[in-house]
């Protein structure tokens, strides 16, 4: 099986992941903190925002693999690489200390949930059989 669709939207994830490691390690390197956050309040906002782009980009991009793997059509694979990468874009942006409401928090998570669901909708239709 060759995959077409997802490795589209895998390649600009890894790409912000790479680049919040490097935000991470800038951080850390410039604070002289090898492990952990040392306290950093700065380092610990930019371990999280890592952190999160890891947690939920390969649980989705899983998910689009398993349902494109099985035949999901391409826009149902779009809609979900759309929506992860909307969400990976805006996510660091709105998880800023002091405010927990920040509304690119909340369309970083809202979008990377969608995302996810729409996958496992996918999945969940060729499972059935439907």
């Amino acid at each position: 099986m060759v995959f077409v669709i997802t490795p589209l939207y895998a390649l600009p994830v890894a790409a912000i992941y790479l680049i919040l490691w490097f935000r991470v390690s800038s951080v850390r390197s410039a604070a002289g903190v090898s492990f952990g956050d040392g306290g950093n309040p700065l380092l610990l906002q930019r371990i999280r925002q890592h952190g999160n782009c890891a947690e939920w980009s390969v649980f989705v991009l899983i998910l689009m693999m398993l349902a494109e793997g099985m035949g999901t059509p391409a826009i149902w694979l779009h809609v979900s690489g759309a929506l992860l990468l909307a969400g990976r874009i805006a996510h660091p942006f709105g998880l800023v200390p002091g405010n927990a409401g920040h509304p690119l928090r909340y369309v970083g998570n809202g979008t990377n949930l969608l995302a996810a669901l729409n996958a496992m909708v996918c999945i969940g239709i060729h499972i059935l059989g439907l």
